[in-house]
Order: C-alpha cells, then sequence, then structure tokens
C-alpha cells in the first residue's frame, strides 16, 4: 500500500456518533442555562472530505479536510446573543456560551425574538436517504481527475485548462434548543467538474461542466464531464454581438435556476420585513401565468437540497409558494415570521428543491417553438434590484434561428423588470436540472431589450 493510498476514506457516522453529537449539544444547553441563559439554541456541525484537483495533466491541489463547528444562541429574555467556535471541548464551550451572554447583555430586547414554540418543532426527523460514503482513495480521484481533463482537452484547440475536479464529503448537523428539541441527520455531497480554455484565430472562449450527487455511483462518468466540457468551451468560438433590440430568450436551465432564485429572494421573510422587495403586498396576486406551479419539495429522497428541518428546528413541508400562477405563500423562517404576523413556513435557511410546473419538451423543442431568438447559457454582473424589479445583466449564448443554433454570441446585456418576466413566462421545459436547491429546466421568456451593437 502506498501512502497516497493509505489516507482515510470517508465514512458515514454511526448511530454511537449520532448519539454523542445530540449529548454535547444537550450539554452545551446545560451550561447556557448554568451561565443563566433563559433560553438557548444550539447548532453543531462535523465533516470530512477529500477533494482534488488536476491542471495540465499535473496535481495542482489535495485537500483533506476533517472539520467541526459549534454556534450558540441565547437568550435572556428577548435579548440575543450568539458566539461560534471550532473547538467544542468542555473549556471552549464555557468559553463560547460566555461570549454569547456577554453579547446579549448588550443588546436590546427584541420582542421577534427567541425559539420556536414547541408545537412548531419537528416532532419526527425521517431518514431522506442523504448519507452516501464513497469509497474513493485519493490515488483514484487523481486518475479520475486526470481522465476527465485529458477527454476534456482531447481537441487541439483546447489551449488551457483551469483544472479537473474530483471531491467527496460527509457531513452531520445537529440542532437542539432549551423547547425540548435535538435532531440530527447525515448527508453527503460527490461531484466532478472541468474548466476548459479554447482559442481559434487569437480569440480565447471559457467554459465548464460539472455534475454533483448525494451517491458517487450517478454521479457522471470523468470522461463524459470532460468531453461537456470542451464541446462548451468550443461551441463559443467565434462569438459576436448581436443588433440592439428586442429578443425572445431561452434561459439554459443553469441560467434558469437564477431567475427562479430572484423570485425566491424577493418572497423571503428577510427582504419582506425590511420592505426590500417588489413582490411585498402581493401575497394572493397573479405573479405567473395560470399554467405555473412552483412547490418545494424539502423531503424528497436523496434531493441536493433535502433536509428533515429547517435552522430554526420546525418541520419541513411539502408546499407550493405560486398555485395556478398566484402567489399563496412567503418563504418564511421564524424571526421573519414574527415579524410580518405570519406563521413560518419552513424556510428558515432558504428553500430546498424548489420545482415549476412543466410540460414535455425539452431545450431543442423549445428552441424550435421559439422561432428566432437567444439561447442564453451564461449571465454575469450584479444588475438585479429587488427592491424595484429591474433587471440588467451581461449575458452570452447563442443565436437561434428558425428553431435550430447557428451561432454564439457575447458581450450583450438583456434588460427588463422581474415582474414582466415572470408574468410573460411562455413555457418551461423537461431537461430539469437537479444539482442544486432549484430544480428546473430550459424557461422560454416573452421578448426582452438587447443591447448589443
Amino acid at each position: 500500500m502506498n501512502e497516497m493510498s493509505a489516507v482515510p476514506t470517508l465514512n458515514a457516522p454511526t448511530p454511537q456518533a449520532l448519539d454523542a453529537l445530540r449529548e454535547r449539544a444537550h450539554n452545551v444547553l446545560e451550561e447556557a442555562r448554568r451561565q443563566g441563559a433563559t433560553a438557548a439554541e444550539v447548532g453543531i456541525s462535523a465533516g470530512n472530505g477529500l477533494s482534488v484537483t488536476v491542471r495540465m495533466g499535473e496535481i495542482e491541489t489535495l485537500e483533506f479536510h476533517n472539520d467541526r463547528a459549534l454556534s450558540v444562541v441565547v437568550f435572556i429574555g428577548q435579548r440575543k446573543g450568539a458566539a461560534s467556535s471550532s473547538d467544542d471541548s468542555e473549556g471552549s464551550v464555557r468559553e463560547t456560551v460566555a461570549a454569547a451572554l456577554a453579547i446579549a447583555q448588550q443588546t436590546g430586547e427584541d420582542a421577534h425574538s427567541g425559539l420556536a414554540e414547541p408545537e412548531l418543532l419537528a416532532s419526527d426527523v425521517p431518514d431522506l436517504d442523504l448519507c452516501h460514503p464513497w469509497a474513493i482513495t485519493p490515488a483514484e480521484a487523481i486518475a479520475q481527475a486526470q481522465a476527465c481533463e485529458a477527454a476534456g482537452r482531447a481537441d487541439p484547440r483546447i489551449v488551457n485548462s483551469e483544472g479537473a475536479t474530483v471531491s467527496s464529503s460527509v457531513s452531520v448537523r445537529v440542532y437542539a434548543n432549551s423547547n425540548g428539541f435535538v435532531g440530527a441527520y447525515a448527508g453527503s455531497q460527490h461531484s466532478r467538474s472541468c474548466v476548459l480554455v479554447a482559442e481559434h484565430e487569437g480569440a480565447m472562449q471559457r467554459d465548464y461542466w460539472y455534475d454533483s450527487q448525494r451517491e458517487a455511483a450517478q454521479l457522471t462518468a470523468p470522461e463524459v464531464i470532460g468531453e461537456r466540457a470542451a464541446q462548451r468551451t468550443l461551441a463559443r468560438l467565434g462569438a459576436q454581438r448581436p443588433a440592439t433590440g428586442e429578443s425572445p430568450l431561452l434561459f439554459a436551465p443553469e441560467v434558469a435556476r437564477g431567475l427562479l432564485g430572484h423570485f425566491v429572494s424577493a418572497i423571503s421573510g428577510g427582504a419582506l420585513y425590511r420592505n426590500a422587495s417588489f413582490l411585498r403586498d402581493r401575497l394572493n396576486s397573479q405573479v405567473f401565468p395560470e399554467w405555473v406551479t412552483i412547490s418545494e419539495l424539502p423531503r424528497l429522497l436523496r434531493g441536493a437540497a433535502s433536509a428533515p428541518f429547517d435552522s430554526d428546528g420546525i418541520a419541513t413541508r411539502d408546499q407550493d409558494f405560486v398555485r395556478d400562477g398566484v402567489l399563496v405563500s412567503y418563504a418564511l423562517g421564524l424571526y421573519a415570521a414574527r415579524r410580518l404576523g405570519l406563521a413560518p413556513t419552513g424556510n428558515g435557511g432558504g428553500v430546498r428543491n424548489l420545482r415549476i410546473t412543466h410540460g414535455e419538451e425539452d431545450q431543442a423543442a423549445l428552441c424550435r417553438r421559439m422561432g428566432n431568438g437567444i439561447l442564453i447559457t451564461e449571465v454575469m454582473g450584479q444588475g438585479v434590484n429587488l427592491v424595484t424589479g429591474d433587471y440588467s445583466r451581461g449575458a452570452s449564448g447563442f443565436r437561434v434561428e428558425d428553431g435550430e443554433i447557428t451561432a454564439p454570441l457575447e458581450e450583450f446585456t438583456i434588460a427588463g423588470h422581474l415582474g414582466e418576466m415572470f408574468a410573460s413566462l411562455v413555457a418551461a421545459g423537461s431537461d430539469i436540472d437537479q444539482r442544486g436547491h432549484i430544480h428546473c429546466g430550459s424557461l422560454l421568456l416573452a421578448p426582452m431589450k438587447i443591447a448589443g451593437i
């Protein structure tokens, strides 16, 4: 056995290990009570992982991490203090609790702060099949990264690489509070990725591809990741700027996810109670076309963002945010819900496995439906104003003529208003990308303003 293969592989936490973390969380709560807190909550996370990056055939980074973190929130009446540490030894726990209490003593009363009521807390923590350790050694990870990059560099027009990466991690999260809740669950995340650079006639382009899964066996093969990264990179060579005007747009899934992400941000509690969302006071009004329903499935088995409870210990549940185009619910954690005078929705920490209704048309079919327009494959810049809804992003993609992709495009701007973009959504594709917390396919939008040449 060589030195590299002797590095330990990742393992799932045993029931005994989870019990030990639950007991540790209980001890932290007891310490907070002993030091004078009237209520407290604690989060403990632990995890280990392996990450390998190969660039131009050579090992660039090889990392193995074993992390542990402790966060404590204490209350003195309605005064709140928080502190965290990477050390959960007894001495560190005492110091961390004391630091949180010192902060609480200096803060003002907040009528909306405090723990979730016992009846809101998750009564069960089901196994969502989230933890699938990958028995891969560093040597094997290096070989996979090299194979991925080599497949991507097969075409001579690929002149450089920003690396191919193989990573794997296993983690566990424990949350407990003095209202009697303690919950724990473990999860794994594995990925392969490749970033390449192509050149033709002095012009260079960069693109990538990746896959991420709970179970390594479901990952796209290394060679396919590299080939897909090369195809995407080479397809961008010879890109030109489109003419200024208006055009229908088809957002590819990896970009469409971001568009729905703006919607999520606009219906999230923090933006709402700060009056920083253009969807404030739009509850029970038409926001999307009638064919659109947007749902959350936080307990999806092996889901990329699945969780049995949120950051407040409140049970997650399947729910609709949009039904028949009508905004029927905001996404609220406990504190924001109290500020708004509404019930929490189990969205402390964000949304999990968001989905939009879709038809049977994939991206190619939606291109044919669009006829003439632009397929958007990348957006950049920070030109999204959630307060007003104004949207302006730099973009690149491909010209679509008579339903077929004909030429790459770059260095243009797309602009509109999020409210109008949502309301005029034409179709959602069946080419669902499930690699993140928002699962959606390509989104076809009505004509938008294009600033090019």
